[in-house]
């Protein structure tokens, strides 16, 4: 089945303003993730690594995106398409909190 990657962007002011009953079928919705195999976690501080030509490590403490809101977390979901992907995520807390999730199909190599 195919993979896809899910970028949650919100914020607390965001997620405080829902009201409680959607934020609880929200955190239901990533349970039935989780139940399906979904890998989900909470962003911690991100580490830029740079390793030019192969001729030593670089690090940057910090994200190299930006976005007005921060990233609040990631998931790897699996789903029969994009459209089916969408419909997974659209009922998770950063969807209904006033934030926003990112789709990113995940394309394996071999």
């Amino acid at each position: 089945m195919p993979k896809f990657i899910t970028i949650g962007y919100g914020d607390p002011a965001g997620y405080d303003r829902t009201p409680g009953p959607v934020k609880d079928a929200a955190h239901a919705q990533d349970a039935k993730l989780r139940s399906e195999g979904a890998v989900i976690g909470i962003a911690g501080t991100p580490v830029q690594v740079r390793n030019p030509e192969a001729r030593g490590v670089e690090t940057r403490d910090g994200p190299f995106m930006s976005s007005a809101l921060p990233i609040a977390g990631f998931a790897v979901i699996e789903a029969t398409d994009l459209a089916d992907a969408i419909e997974k995520v659209s009922h998770v807390p950063c969807a209904i909190a006033h934030g926003v999730v990112e789709v990113w199909p995940l394309k394996e190599v071999s």
